[in-house]
């Protein structure tokens, strides 16, 4: 079975559900090397997948995928490894600032991501 992540334009296979641990992050490289996007993959113990940018708007770093999976109440939460802030899965707001240190929203990219029969 393959995880997919949709672009926009179509799905991409970025690796085999196998290939998760529960709780532990992969990074997907969606587009080519020179204009391509880093996706931080997981699936948690429940088996439900999410996708969300690699960067870290706080540090500016391709960290989020090395982030610790968790929840605030009934929502399913990833902290960043760089300063710790918890970003919601499900939507990709920050949960502890509005704005990341440029003014920009801290607003992760939420991409829609999918397990598709059979490998590749």
């Amino acid at each position: 079975m393959t995880v997919q992540i949709h672009d926009g334009t179509r799905w991409h296979a970025v690796c085999t559900l196998a290939d998760l641990q529960p709780g532990r992050g992969v990074t997907a490289l969606i587009g080519g090397a020179a204009d391509g996007h880093q996706v931080a993959v997981f699936v948690d113990r429940a088996g439900t997948l999410y996708a969300v940018d690699n960067l870290d708007p706080f540090s500016g770093a391709q960290v989020l995928s090395r982030g610790l999976l968790g929840s605030r109440g009934d929502r399913p939460t990833l902290a960043s490894p760089m300063y710790k802030h918890v970003f919601d899965l499900t939507d990709g707001r920050c949960l502890d600032e509005d704005t990341a240190p440029d003014g920009s929203p801290a607003v992760l990219k939420v991409w829609p991501v999918r397990v598709a029969g059979g490998a590749r």
